[in-house]
């Protein structure tokens, strides 16, 4: 097989209750074809399940998919595995449970890829619930504009809905056990405006999506569940990226939304 433009990385671990909504979105999506160059390949990194996630991936997935079954030190663990399994020029990451918001969302992701080969695309993502019934937008809105001083507002992209040019992807750093996600974006942020600066890459090379969202993003998961653990490690990361005085203006920024969320 030709190297595809695009990556999609699943990660699983025992996921045999919501790997299914994700199988029939890449599945689904209308890709034209290119002889030059398949769209994509769909990359799943399981953790040695011992459920029917694996049954159901071979018998959902497309002729795309490629998989990897063994253990793991954590979904972190598994995506730094992807990074170096992948063989797309673009790396994206649709995880368990997760989807893409319709069938024609890969097709315009890979035709910018094609067309503007930026460092970095990415677009907006509405949350579903287990019905897949969609709540609602993400509470932080990706602008139009993006750089990586933005991330001192929080994680304005979701991390599902941000793909990378895999050339200046780094691996994510395992001393973070709920924000590395936030650190990875940071950093890839941080690389791609150097090259734009340094005259390496074209000046629109952090390219917008547009406003109709492209992800589908299943409410709950790790940091949810850890939302107090995730805000300290979030804050100690944010002192690293932007110093101590913005991190700590910031967070006190970020009570509203917290009570909000609490007495919701």
């Amino acid at each position: 097989m030709k190297q595809p433009i695009l990556s999609i990385v699943t990660i699983t671990y025992n996921a045999s209750a919501v790997i299914g909504a994700t199988l029939r979105s890449v599945a689904s999506q209308r890709v034209p074809a290119a002889a030059e160059q398949p769209a994509f390949e769909h990359l799943i990194v399981d953790g040695a399940s011992t459920d029917d996630t694996l049954r159901l991936v071979e018998a959902g997935g497309t002729d795309a998919v490629r998989v990897v079954s063994e253990p793991d030190r954590g979904i972190y663990d598994a995506m730094n595995k992807a990074l170096r399994l992948a063989e797309g020029d673009y790396v994206m990451f649709l995880n368990a449970g997760d989807a893409f918001a319709d069938s024609d969302c890969l097709a315009r992701i890979v035709d910018v890829l094609r067309r503007e080969r930026p460092l970095i695309a990415y677009g907006q993502t509405d949350i579903v619930d287990e019905q897949r019934q969609v709540t609602g937008h993400r509470h932080l809105t990706a602008p139009e504009r993006l750089s990586w001083r933005d991330f001192k507002r929080g994680m304005l992209v979701c991390h599902q809905a941000f793909v990378v040019k895999r050339a200046i992807a780094p691996l994510y750093d395992l001393n973070y056990r709920y924000s590395a996600d936030y650190d990875w974006c940071l950093k890839c942020l941080k690389e791609a405006q150097r090259l734009i600066d340094n005259g390496e890459a074209q000046a629109d090379a952090i390219y917008y999506l547009g406003d109709e969202p492209i992800i589908h993003f299943l409410d709950g998961g790790t940091t949810t569940a850890h939302h107090r653990a995730s805000l300290w490690e979030r804050y100690r990361l944010m002192c690293r990226h932007y110093g101590v005085i913005t991190a700590t203006l910031q967070h006190l920024s970020f009570i509203p939304r917290l009570l909000s969320r609490l007495l919701r």
